[in-house]
């Protein structure tokens, strides 16, 4: 029984359409993470920094006033923390492999998630307002970014981020390969656009061209088809070299393409039964 109890338990921190019970946790813990992106969000608003700001200097300013949990955003954080930690300290007790729940890419990024809030609180109380550990300040708000990982949590709940984190593991070669693509074709243009713009005339060169690592970001901009705008050749062998430049990313890019959608659409149909198989058995236990 107790085996059957903590394989229950698993079930229903593991798989969110595997039980009722799984499923409400999984809508809770999705409410947590949209709360601490929306406060996440929200901290980084002018009015809301100085409306804590004016909160902080109505306190005595004590040691501890900087503390993440006097404001409304900190104690809210402080909940959402609270959650996920007793959400993760419960899926690694009832997990059957503890050294493979700690190797789990989806159980890293909660740590990476948890852990900066606690540093965080650590150094905030040893610190406190000192002005002189300003890199301890810089730390902080490093620190207190990371949050930004806990959208990655909604991958367990939701299969089209579990298919891309799929996709991606199998194909990693096809990724590479297209990494590979890219900065070769950035190497050969980057040279070619600052020859071209830069190195032929010196009185009329273009002054954004003046590096192969600057011509670079013109180029990943051109191959990728984003062009924004703020360089751009201005010579006519530059212009033809950008054209050709378009036309090689388009073709480039579109190569190891076919291989990931198929992947893609192989992972998404694989995950597709696998949740529809757990929620026939939801339905069965339900019946009886």
């Amino acid at each position: 029984p107790s085996r059957r109890w903590l394989e229950r338990m698993r079930r229903t921190f593991e798989e969110p359409t595997s039980s009722l019970a799984a499923q409400i946790l999984a809508s809770v813990s999705v409410v947590f993470v949209i709360v601490s992106m929306v406060v996440l969000c929200a901290s980084t608003l002018p009015d809301w920094r100085n409306a804590a700001a004016d909160n902080r200097s109505l306190d005595d300013r004590s040691r501890y006033s900087a503390g993440p949990g006097r404001e409304p955003s900190g104690i809210i954080e402080a909940i959402c923390i609270g959650w996920f930690t007793a959400e993760c300290i419960v899926r690694f007790i009832v997990s059957k492999n503890k050294c493979e729940f700690v190797k789990r890419p989806l159980n890293i990024i909660d740590l990476l998630a948890i852990t900066p809030y606690y540093i965080s609180v650590l150094m905030t109380v040893f610190t406190g307002e000192n002005s002189q550990l300003q890199r301890a300040g810089v730390t902080l708000r490093v620190l207190r970014m990371m949050r930004i990982f806990w959208v990655i949590k909604l991958a367990r709940h939701f299969i089209g981020l579990q298919t891309l984190g799929l996709t991606l593991k199998r194909c990693y070669r096809e990724m590479v390969m297209l990494l590979v693509f890219i900065c070769v074709a950035m190497a050969i243009f980057s040279a070619l656009s600052q020859l071209l713009e830069h190195g032929l005339d010196l009185e009329t060169s273009n002054k954004d061209f003046t590096s192969i690592p600057a011509a670079c970001w013109w180029v990943i901009i051109s191959m990728t088809t984003v062009g924004y705008g703020d360089m751009y050749p201005i010579t006519v062998p530059g212009r033809i070299l950008g054209g050709v430049c378009v036309v090689s990313g388009i073709v480039l890019l579109a190569l190891p393409i076919t291989f990931i959608y198929h992947s893609f659409v192989q992972c998404y149909h694989e995950l597709k039964f696998r949740s529809a198989r757990y929620s026939r058995s939801l339905s069965a236990e339900f019946l009886n």
